[in-house]
């Protein structure tokens, strides 16, 4: 009977190791097949592979960053010609938020999900108008400050953090500097975005978006030679993101005018 029993014993372990292999196997599948549609620019494709992994694994963060990303770039390309489609696309951009605050509750040691944080509540602040929103601009600031102080995930999640922080600086500090200033945005400053941007280049060279927003900051400081540089290794650059068509087309136009 002790035989018998140590053999069941023995079976069940092996089984809970082998469902366990199985379960972690098909996360990591779904997870895979999410990211081939998302090279692809296929975002709601890559979502259904996310979600799907989501109901496995509710609480892993690599899922849940993984969601937010996909609803952000979803939004993006919603149609906002009337009043119900702007809705519907500022709820697609709460939900990517959403799920950033269910990856920092999932693990508020990643910088990730600081940066989706910052990235979707960014979204939010362009979508209402940043002088409305002043304390969802503040918190966008903050979350990367975060992210760079966690300085983990990769150097481009990095990349892409000091990246946004620059972009916050130069967007605040394009309004006029009295009225930030009311609102508790004085900090903004597109001196700082200059060195956010060349540390994100530093971190992760190659992508069209960051020179050619370093550049449209080097041009507000009428530093056009190097300016002129950032936007020539933009067109060299391979496309990435589904917005570097047009961010190239700026690139070529903005260099007819230097």
């Amino acid at each position: 009977m002790k035989s018998i029993s140590a053999l069941a014993i023995l079976f069940l372990i092996a089984l809970t190791f082998i469902s366990s292999n199985l379960f972690a196997q098909s996360v990591v599948s779904l997870l895979d097949e999410g990211d081939k549609y998302y090279e692809k620019f296929d975002n709601q494709k890559a979502l259904d592979f996310y979600t799907k992994a989501e109901k496995l694994d509710a609480n892993n963060i690599e899922i849940l960053w993984r969601i937010s990303r996909a609803y952000v770039d979803l939004a993006e390309k919603m149609p906002s010609s009337t009043g119900k489609q702007e809705d519907a696309q500022l709820a697609v951009f709460e939900k990517a938020k959403d799920y950033a605050e269910k990856t920092i509750k999932a693990d508020g040691s990643k910088s990730i999900g600081y940066l989706r944080r910052a990235i979707a509540n960014g979204k939010v602040a362009l979508f209402k108008g940043v002088f409305s929103v002043a304390g969802v601009v503040n918190s966008v600031k903050s979350d990367c400050e975060k992210s760079i102080q966690l300085n983990n995930g990769g150097s481009e999640i990095q990349a892409i953090t000091h990246y946004v922080l620059a972009r916050t600086h130069a967007k605040i500090s394009e309004k006029w500097a009295p009225a930030r200033s009311v609102l508790g945005l004085g900090w903004a400053d597109n001196e700082i975005a200059l060195k956010e941007y060349k540390k994100a280049i530093e971190l992760k060279p190659g992508y069209i978006m960051f020179y050619v927003d370093y550049a449209l900051s080097l041009i507000e400081e009428d530093e056009d030679d190097i300016a002129k540089e950032m936007l020539n290794k933009a067109i060299k650059s391979k496309i990435q993101d589904e917005d570097d068509d047009s961010r190239l087309a700026e690139a070529k136009e903005l260099l007819k005018k230097l």
